[in-house]
């Protein structure tokens, strides 16, 4: 008996394909998945194929893990992923686990109680400062492909998340009281109206020419540009510019933040331009600045100083 087409795990990759329903395994991943939709779906599909392949070198079944294994697992990531991705790992598998169980494939939830990192409240990605983001923009603009630097822009000076970057299409662009705007779908499926100041705009309506339709971001064969290309001319444009860091998509979303808080945006106008849920979240990158200049030590010295 074969069911739908969704997300479910073939020769221990998870891809679409048409679930066998007398197949538990098929059927607990695909129960599990078909909950989310992208951005997460996709983070969620790389954290259990890392665990699935995990278990196939150990001999494991998925449904003979026990708290051991995953303890051990998560050990190894330990070895070679940031903590954040660690964590963010296991709070995958417990979710798979936690519905595996109630779903009636396990008896209990082998993952309840493994133990997760402790993470610091500072955000711990690289980001550039006003001269390199400055200096990163420059070297788009007079790239041959005005692709490269309308992506750049929407990274950099809109704070998009290069999976609602690559999804922007024509259609989403339009005007609000007298704005530019861009419509999005962000994280958790939430939608929201961004204004483009004048220079993403024009970087925007470059790379759009005299199309009316379709995803604003192509690649050099026409095709919708993807993550992983996203990554590359992220990459290439860094080293062009003489960045030596390591710059990732979501490094200059981390940097737009911080500029605007250097900038003197109040906390609270970052966290609606962030579009955190969380101001706790705006605050990690607060702190990340390491910057002194409005630390409260000043106010204070200056408070006792004026009264004595």
């Amino acid at each position: 008996m074969r069911g739908a087409t969704i997300y479910g795990m073939t020769q221990g990759d998870i891809v679409k394909v048409e679930v066998d329903y007398l197949d538990p395994v098929q059927l607990a991943v695909a129960g599990f998945l078909t909950r989310y939709t992208e951005p997460t779906l996709t983070g969620y599909k790389y954290d259990l194929r890392d665990f699935f392949e995990w278990c196939e070198k150990a001999g494991i079944h998925l449904f003979d893990v026990k708290r051991v294994h995953i303890e051990v697992w998560a050990r190894d990531m330990e070895t070679r992923l940031a903590l954040s991705t660690v964590k963010r790992r296991i709070s995958t598998v417990a979710g798979f686990y936690k519905y595996a169980n109630l779903d009636g494939y396990m008896a209990t939830n082998p993952a309840a109680y493994v133990r997760r990192p402790t993470l610091d409240n500072e955000s711990t990605t690289n980001g550039l400062d006003r001269m390199e983001l400055g200096g990163l923009l420059a070297v788009s603009a007079g790239s041959k492909s005005v692709m490269d630097h309308a992506l750049i822009v929407m990274l950099a000076m809109l704070g998009f998340r290069v999976s609602e970057a690559c999804s922007v299409h024509i259609e989403d662009l339009g005007s609000e009281r007298g704005h530019r705007t861009i419509r999005i779908l962000g994280k958790g499926h939430k939608r929201a109206t961004v204004p483009m100041p004048p220079p993403v705009f024009r970087a925007i309506d470059l790379a759009i020419g005299g199309r009316t339709e379709g995803n604003v971001l192509l690649s050099a064969t026409g095709l919708p540009m993807t993550r992983d290309m996203a990554g590359r001319i992220v990459k290439r444009l860094c080293k062009r510019a003489g960045i030596t860091k390591r710059i990732s998509p979501h490094s200059l979303r981390h940097s737009y933040i911080t500029a605007m808080l250097d900038a003197g945006v109040p906390l609270r106008d970052v966290q609606i331009a962030a579009r955190h849920a969380d101001p706790r979240t705006t605050t990690h990158y607060d702190r990340a600045r390491n910057n002194l200049d409005r630390h409260g030590n000043y106010v204070v010295a200056a408070f006792l100083t004026g009264g004595a």
